[in-house]
Order: C-alpha cells, then sequence, then structure tokens
C-alpha cells in the first residue's frame, strides 16, 4: 500500500500526551477480556480479527510522527493473535506501537485486547472487544449476534463521527484551573523483569449495590471511598505524625458521553481526583463516604466537565505550542506531567460499569474483565467491570508488597460483600523486555 494514500488521523486532545511522555520501561496500556465457556480457536480468532479491524478504522493504526506533532496511521496488514501470557498490560515498547498500537491475545477459554491509551479509551475498546467476540462466535459457533448492546455490523461502512476527537466538538470559553495539592505515594519492592500482579476480587453485585444504596451513594463512590480509607490506612503506618501526612486521592476516569452526545470510539474521557486531606485529622469510613460523594457530586456536572475540556483544548490550541518542533513539545509535555500527572493521585479506579451482551452471546461468555496498567512511578491501578451477576475488580501493581489489596477487600467484606480473591502470583516467574 502507498503510504501517502493510507487513512490518518492527528492524535485526540487526549491522546497527545501519552507517547510524549512514555519511556522503555512504561506505556500506558490497558486490557480488556473476554472468557468463554469453550477453548480458543486461534486459527478463527485470526479470521475474526481480520474481519473486524475493518469496522474500526480509527483503532487500526500505528504511530507515526512529523517534524511537528504525533499522528495515528492505518496499518498495511492485519496483526498476529498472539499467546496471553500471565503477566498483563506488559510494556508495549515503541518499535511495537509504530507498527500496530493494540494487541490481541488467547489464553485457554479468554479473548484479550491490550491498547496503547492513544487510540481508545476504555469505552471504544469495550466496543472492539464485544465485536470482535461476536464475529469469533459467529464464524466457530456458527451463531447469528444482533447488532445491539455495542456490537457492531462488520459489513456496516464505518461512520466518520467515530473517529472524530470530541473534545474540540466540545470546547467552550471558560476554563477550570488545573491546580491540585501533591499527594501522598505508595512505595514498594519492585519487581524484576517486570512482572505485574493482579489481585481480582470478584465481588456478588447485589451484596455491592446493596451496601452503596444503603448509604445513599453510588457504588464507584463507596468504592473509591473504601480504596482512601485503605491507603489512609497504609499513610498511618508509614507516617506517624498526621501534620506531615499528604492527601490521599483517587483519580477517576469520567466517560464524556454521558454528557455530551459522541459516537467516537477513540478517548473521550476526562478525569476527576476526589479525595481527603489527611493531616486534618482521622476518619471513619462512613466520614470518608458521605466526603466523597459531595465532592464528586460537585465534580460530575456538564458545566464542570466543559470547563475542563476547554482547559485542555486551550493548552492544544496555543499558537506558540503549535509551532515548536516535535521535540520541543516533548520536553515540555514530560515537564507538565511531571507536575500535575501522578504527583496528584495515588491511583487511578476506573469503573467501566455494567455490561450488558445479547442472550444470544451472553450463554458463551463466562466473565469480562478490565485491567489498567500500572502507571510510570505509581505502583498500583484498578479497573472495574460489572457482568450478569458479578463484579469484577482487577487491582495491579508492579511491586511485591500486597498490603493496599488486603486491606481493601477486608474493607469490602466488613460492609458485607461476598468476595472472592484470584491472583496471578504462582506465575510471577514471568519476563518482560523492551
Amino acid at each position: 500500500m502507498d503510504k501517502n494514500k493510507r487513512f490518518r488521523l492527528p492524535l485526540d486532545n487526549a491522546a497527545k500526551i501519552y507517547p510524549a511522555v512514555r519511556n522503555k520501561k512504561w506505556s500506558n496500556v490497558f486490557r480488556l477480556s473476554a472468557t468463554l465457556k469453550d477453548e480458543i480457536d486461534p486459527i478463527v480468532l485470526q479470521s475474526a480479527l481480520a474481519v473486524t479491524i475493518k469496522r474500526f478504522p480509527s483503532m487500526a493504526m500505528k504511530l507515526d510522527k512529523n517534524f511537528f506533532w504525533y499522528y495515528l496511521e492505518e496499518i498495511s496488514v492485519v496483526p498476529k493473535v498472539i499467546p496471553d501470557t500471565p503477566s498483563p498490560c506488559t510494556i508495549m515498547p515503541l518499535s511495537e506501537i509504530k507498527t500496530c498500537a493494540f494487541r490481541v491475545l488467547y489464553g485457554k477459554n479468554c479473548i484479550a485486547a491490550e491498547f496503547f491509551h492513544s487510540i481508545t479509551d476504555g469505552n471504544g475498546g469495550l466496543v472492539f472487544l464485544k465485536t470482535l467476540t461476536a464475529e469469533y462466535l459467529l464464524q466457530k459457533e456458527h451463531v447469528n449476534i444482533p447488532f445491539i448492546d455495542g456490537i457492531l455490523d462488520r459489513k456496516e461502512k464505518p461512520d466518520k463521527k467515530e473517529s472524530e476527537d470530541s473534545f474540540l466538538k466540545y470546547n467552550g470559553t471558560v476554563a477550570a484551573s488545573r491546580r491540585e495539592d501533591t499527594a501522598y505515594r505508595i512505595r514498594g519492592t519492585t519487581e524484576p523483569n517486570g512482572f505485574h500482579n493482579v489481585v481480582t476480587g470478584i465481588v456478588d453485585l447485589n451484596s455491592a449495590l446493596s451496601a452503596a444504596k444503603s448509604r445513599g451513594v453510588s457504588m464507584t463512590t463507596l468504592l473509591v471511598s473504601v480504596m482512601i480509607c485503605s491507603i489512609m490506612q497504609i499513610q498511618n503506618n508509614e507516617v506517624a505524625d498526621k501534620s506531615k501526612q499528604k492527601p490521599v486521592k483517587v483519580l477517576v476516569p469520567v466517560n464524556l458521553r454521558k454528557y455530551f452526545k459522541s459516537s467516537s470510539f477513540r478517548n473521550f474521557v476526562l478525569y476527576i481526583s476526589p479525595g481527603i486531606n489527611a493531616c486534618m485529622g482521622d476518619y471513619t469510613l462512613e466520614e470518608i463516604i458521605q466526603i466523597i460523594h459531595h465532592q464528586m457530586k460537585i465534580q460530575l456536572t456538564e458545566k464542570q466537565m466543559k470547563a475542563r475540556v476547554t482547559t485542555n483544548v486551550k493548552a492544544e490550541q496555543n499558537k506558540l505550542l503549535r509551532i515548536m518542533p516535535l521535540f520541543m513539545k516533548n520536553i515540555g509535555m514530560k515537564a507538565v506531567y511531571s507536575m500535575v500527572g501522578e504527583k496528584k493521585f495515588c491511583i487511578t479506579m476506573s469503573n467501566l460499569g455494567r455490561v450488558k451482551l445479547p442472550e444470544q452471546m451472553e450463554k458463551f461468555v463466562d466473565r469480562l474483565d478490565f485491567t489498567l496498567g500500572v502507571q510510570s512511578k505509581t505502583h498500583n491501578n484498578c479497573g472495574i467491570i460489572s457482568y450478569r451477576d458479578r463484579l469484577y475488580i482487577n487491582m495491579i501493581r508492579n511491586i511485591k508488597e500486597s498490603e493496599l489489596e488486603e486491606l481493601f477487600f477486608d474493607k469490602l467484606r466488613s460492609l458485607g460483600m461476598n468476595v472472592t480473591i484470584e491472583d496471578n502470583s504462582a506465575n510471577r516467574g514471568v519476563t518482560n523486555s523492551e
């Protein structure tokens, strides 16, 4: 294929930061997976990917650059599906991103897709995984699955709106401040060979909903509050003097499609960071729940979200920034990320919510999982997804210490939730290299 005729896209507003701040030990990768009842046939999966990828031109991309900007360019061949590894969200080397910015993996019963964050967010990735799995089941089981619940018709021509940068569409006039206090950081012993520990809490969904409803809060609010309480306990053990303690904050991605009409499969997510100023004294879990509830109510409004969109877009449209060569932009973005990035939160908790599948598909799919990769300097992350009557909480870390997970899931149990724990620690010997 003639390179000059390939489909190209500028990075969306949220995506621009990721290539600039990635390094040899970290790339911003997330994972979505579907566990099926029957064993996966990789030959059929490869065939299904070849069909599905044509429906997602904004994801069938690799990273490239010119003198001024990174951009996405259409890949020329369908990537090969690869065997899964025990350590999810392994680093995606630049050489891989410049060939294809996502990967499809298979385990015994699992289909997984891992994405470099510059091409999509969790919501777009979920549509891709659902559609790929539906095509796989069509080819393997000869079952026709209706095009509902986020499953696309693979024969349908892609809509241009699916590739738009919705941030630019909803840019406003009033910008929000980015000023935030530096947060506490969990420390630990780094795992060798880039291994990622994953502890999954499988929670009875009704017990989780009941615990949230009895307190008059959303389930996300409750989970964020329990996480903050757990981290505060770790900081209390490490820093006895309350006056020297730092704020404990959780970064919560917000799906802007809930506030603004968008059909885009690209990034359309912003973040809020509710938290507690730990130096002010001790807090009970119930106090934390109510504080976080009100913080999130204040921050999660259309006007607040639009102001945050405007802040990001105005930075991108800065005239001086636009004419800077890419290497200078990278230096600037690294510096900004260092000041207002990971220092401002302790952990990310991303909840994709309750996922529905058509009845014809549901009988083949046992569970769904969502896993965030660790950040550059933040050692823990948490991805959450609900399917049927289960809530799957995937906590990932690149350090040996498991204190956070133990505290978090113990507190969920104390709230009356039924929790079953899985982990991948038996596979610690896996290696990962650039």
